[in-house]
């Protein structure tokens, strides 16, 4: 295992401790979470150039530059309970511009209303949908898929999706994988972590666990279909799987990391939380750039 980014362990340290301290005992409501899209002070910017849609069904965000040579399936985090496509319209249309890349991000349906498996039955048909209509829609075939967290996860069950019900693969060229869960019955680092008041600790999983999966014990969620760290991993795109050193979901990178067919780059950020690229740090700069290098010449 490789750890980059050491030499701003000291500023990411300082900024983990600061938000312990600033947290408190009072977690966020879900519904401040929803109301801020992605659990931060205020609502996001909305940028004009974010469109709102509907395909197969399905509300998405599309952000279309000038020039596309590619399209980035993205797949919002929120721990399946909140987030929103329209989250981070800076972040997508930076990386749309800087990637050359037409960005579709999917409003897939949030728990506990919606439970397992409206998420995932929602990014699959966006998926498929991509997969025939994006040379008429955006001038090109090719495909990439990923996201953050949550969003990660449902990137691998939604490439696992099309190659077990569809029999298509090939069709996506990468995934960008960010701090995700693959194994929704714990991992030993989301089991060990502990209460730490980060932005995800042991408790926050559990609970967010039974709002995806409610009723359902361990061994129901190590089924494939909902952990994908226990599926059959052949026949998926290369991949760049990112976590920090301080997130309860570290254990799942590493994991997911070592089973994964296709090449793969694993990154693990010194003193990362999880989250962290939701703040203004400089190994957020620094991911940012690493994942639009990634995605622009995949």
């Amino acid at each position: 295992m490789t750890i980059t980014d050491e030499d701003c362990l000291a500023e990411t340290t300082a900024f983990n401790e600061q938000f312990e301290a600033a947290r408190g005992e009072a977690p966020s409501s879900l519904e401040t979470l929803r109301r801020n899209r992605l659990g931060g002070d205020a609502p996001p910017v909305r940028l004009p150039e974010g469109k709102d849609r509907v395909v197969a069904g399905v509300p998405v965000r599309a952000f279309v530059p000038d020039r596309v040579d590619g399209v980035y399936l993205h797949i919002h985090g929120g721990g399946w309970a909140f987030g929103a496509a329209d989250g981070q319209d800076e972040k997508l249309w930076q990386l749309a511009v800087e990637a050359r890349l037409a960005v579709v991000s999917v409003e897939y349906r949030l728990a506990p209303e919606n439970p397992f498996p409206a998420a995932p039955d929602d990014c699959e048909a966006v998926a498929r949908w991509l997969v025939d209509h994006a040379a008429t829609e955006f001038g090109t075939r090719r495909l990439l898929i990923g996201g953050e967290s949550a969003g990660a996860h449902l990137s691998v069950l939604t490439l696992l999706r099309l190659r077990d019900r569809h029999g298509i693969t090939g069709a996506f060229r990468a995934a960008q994988l960010t701090f995700g869960p693959y194994d929704l019955s714990m991992t030993p680092s989301q089991r060990s972590f502990g209460s730490r008041k980060l932005l995800s600790n042991t408790d926050s999983m559990r609970r967010t666990y039974e709002r995806f999966t409610p009723g359902m014990g361990a061994e129901e969620r190590r089924d494939p279909e909902i952990s994908p760290l226990f599926a059959d991993v052949t026949g998926l795109p290369p991949a760049r799987i990112v976590v920090g050193t301080e997130d309860p979901l570290l254990d799942d990178s590493l994991f997911l990391a070592a089973r994964w067919q296709a090449p793969v780059q694993l990154g693990v950020v010194a003193g990362a939380m999880h989250g962290f690229t939701l703040f203004p740090l400089t190994i957020t700069e620094r991911e940012r750039q690493r994942e639009r290098d990634f995605l622009a010449g995949a």
